[in-house]
């Protein structure tokens, strides 16, 4: 089971033949310089190739107009100033005599994917095509777009393959209204989308694109637009923007495959959309999806002008789908204020439809966004003008930088190593994980259990001693993550050396995830370099900015609660360079709920994870955990069920409590952020 990349050289071949400054972005250069990348970087390697075909124009029925079809098709005897009439029949398209070819060769390559993924082929992948498809119609190119390749795709999972569900995400900077028509009414698609939108004042000036639009008729709520109303948004809004948007929702509607509308014009450097987010975080972004559907996600090119941003954003997705460590995300994690304002508006509007939202406290009420002010809004920024320029030279420093520092942080040798006391238990993992035998030297392991009475026992100290070997190997660059077995009796000993031993041997800043009956070292200080979190405490309570305990929540939504709207923003907001996650005595979880929170850890630190066993949990635990550090897909949760109405009441108290120091945690924009007002 691994990665797809789908592609096809003749998808190069349509390129524009007339002077046209709006258009000239859209250029064969776009997956040439992408492949290049791939190639240069050892991913494309790694990836089973799947040559793209032509989509049947049975396929291409699925969502177009045969009128539609047959116009496309008679484009490839047409002369330049035929097609130059033509394509100014529609809005920001151009048309080749290879354009058909083209299209049917991106329409093709992404139901080549999703065949590929359902049969079980592969795992994920990405069809690196052109033109792109989103803004396309029913009977109508629009925005570069012939085809609608994703919508495509998802009509034809559900008629082949018999999906109930299918989410599909759009992270290009440019509202998919194509999609977004071709669904809206459909509660068997759930299209998220993120773009921008000033209001309406960008294109595609649609006043559908606002939160407020959400769905028609038994498709209410299966449409989420989040606008972004101001550019320059980051890391930190879009991962808030899954945490407290789209994960919540997606959980809920437990999708069985996951289509991504990958538009690059949303990564820093484009001129398209002007916002700040790194070619690193679309890692990110891909790792939070493969949660869901098994890690069933078919992602296919949208957008993207910048050809350095978006060949390095494409690199990081692919490693991402091929199980690597996304590296740590750059800058501070604290969402613009504007971006708070959208999410929030967001939530309010989604909330009638989903019981996710409204189990944190949303209130189901809607109050629309301003409408587009009077005049004609801005067009789009084109190559030749001075504002475009502008945009595409001032991130240019700022990127080269970044990718500077992505080359300094390569991926270690060793992505996952496992020290277990069942032998037998390594033959159900993946043959590239380690099963380590090495164990720390006797001296620097006794010094280590000295001050514990619950390490003097010869098997607490051979576990210690494994413990220590994995930590060093992980903190030096040798392996990413690893899972340990310790001795029950041990269990708060272990992790307290664990938690020291971090600290002192390189860790700035050290993330401690304790589930069950383990209770916080009592010398440990908050001097900002740890950040401890109990989830199996008696009650919720921040006995501190860096000391938080929580219930374990008794049901699935309370779990999925408590994991996106307080665990996981804590942890981007601290931006750990180490996690630990120990599962000690009567931790109470069952196997998926921590192969989940293992999975979804993997990110705030680049990967660096430390998973501590009780060797009384379950004899699979320790597998499951090391397979999902390895960049296997979390078992599914099962069913979605209502927190309580106390787990509810303690995950809002914790989030009042902590919202002023962790920034992640916010989801009302009074307490602004960097851009706000």
């Amino acid at each position: 089971m691994g990665t797809a990349l789908v592609y096809h050289e003749d998808m190069t071949a349509a390129r524009l033949l007339w002077d046209d400054p709006e258009c000239e972005i859209e250029c064969p250069e776009r997956l040439t310089t992408a492949l290049e990348r791939l190639q240069q970087r050892g991913l494309e390697q790694r990836c089973l190739r799947l040559a793209a075909r032509e989509a049947s124009e049975a396929e291409l029925g699925l969502v177009h107009s045969p009128e539609y079809v047959a116009l496309l098709q008679g484009t490839q005897a047409l002369g330049t100033g035929e097609l130059q009439t033509l394509s100014g029949q529609y809005d920001a398209v151009y048309f080749h005599p290879s354009t058909f070819h083209c299209a049917r060769l991106a329409a093709g390559a992404a139901l080549q994917l999703v065949d590929a993924v359902l049969a079980g082929a592969v795992r994920n992948g990405l069809a690196l095509v052109r033109p792109p498809g989103h803004h396309s119609q029913r009977a109508a190119a629009n925005g570069f777009c012939v085809f609608n390749n994703v919508a495509i795709a998802a009509k034809h999972a559900q008629r082949q393959h018999g999906l109930h569900r299918v989410l599909i995400v759009d992270w290009d900077v440019h509202h998919g209204q194509g999609i977004q028509h071709i669904f809206e009414d459909d509660p068997s698609v759930l299209y998220f989308s993120w773009h921008r939108y000033e209001h309406g004042r960008f294109w595609p000036y649609l006043r559908e694109s606002d939160a407020d639009a959400v769905g028609q008729g038994p498709g209410l709520g299966f449409t989420v637009n989040l606008p972004w109303n101001q550019v320059g948004m980051g890391n930190a809004d879009y991962v808030a923007a899954f945490l407290h948007v789209l994960l919540p929702v997606a959980f809920e509607f437990n999708p069985e495959l996951v289509l991504v509308s990958a538009g690059f014009d949303s990564a820093i450097g484009d001129p398209e959309g002007q916002m700040q987010a790194t070619p690193e975080c679309f890692a990110h972004l891909t790792q939070l999806l493969q949660v869901l559907a098994g890690g069933r996600v078919c992602a296919v090119l949208e957008g993207g002008y910048h050809l350095e941003s978006l060949s390095q954003s494409v690199c990081m997705m692919v490693q991402a789908l091929l199980g690597d460590p996304a590296p740590p995300l750059s800058g501070p994690m604290v969402p613009h204020g504007s971006a708070l304002e959208s999410i929030q508006s967001v939530r309010v509007a989604q909330a009638p439809h989903w019981v996710s939202l409204q189990q944190q406290g949303v209130a189901p009420v809607l109050s629309p966004s301003p409408c587009s002010p009077e005049g004609r809004p801005s067009p789009l920024l084109l190559p030749g003008g001075p504002e475009f320029k502008a945009a595409a030279t001032q991130d240019v420093a700022a990127l080269s930088s970044l990718l500077d520092q992505l080359r300094l942080n390569p991926t270690p040798p060793v992505r996952t190593a496992v020290a277990l006391t069942a032998p037998d238990a390594a033959l159900a993992l993946p043959s590239d994980v380690l099963c380590e035998e090495g164990s720390a030297a006797q001296e620097e392991t006794q010094a280590w259990a000295r001050p514990h009475e619950a390490l003097a026992q010869d098997r607490a100290l051979t576990a210690l001693g494994k413990v220590l070997y994995l930590l060093d190997r992980i903190l030096d660059g040798q392996v990413s993550s690893g899972v340990a077995v310790t001795p029950a009796s041990a269990a708060a000993a272990t992790l307290d050396v664990a938690i020291r031993c971090g600290l002192s041997h390189g860790a700035q800043r050290l993330l401690c995830l304790a589930v069950g009956q383990l209770d916080r070292p009592p010398d440990l200080t908050d001097d900002g370099r740890n950040l401890w979190l109990n989830i199996g405490g008696k009650e919720a309570a921040a006995l501190s900015m860096f000391h938080v305990s929580v219930p374990l929540p008794g049901t699935t939504g309370g779990f999925l609660s408590c994991v996106l709207a307080l665990v996981l923003p804590l942890a981007y907001s601290f931006q750990p360079d180490l996690v630990l996650v120990a599962l000690g005595p009567g931790h109470g979880l069952r196997d998926p709920q921590a192969a989940l929170l293992a999975a979804l850890l993997r990110g705030p630190a680049g990967g660096r994870v430390l998973a501590l066993v009780d060797e009384e949990s379950t004899p699979q635990l320790a597998v499951v955990l090391a397979r999902v550090l390895h960049g296997e897909a979390a078992p599914n949760l099962g069913p979605f069920s209502m927190a309580s109405p106390e787990d509810v009441q303690a995950l809002m108290q914790l989030r009042g409590q902590l919202e002023p120091r962790w920034k992640m945690l916010q989801v009302a924009s009074e307490a602004g952020g960097p851009g706000s007002g």
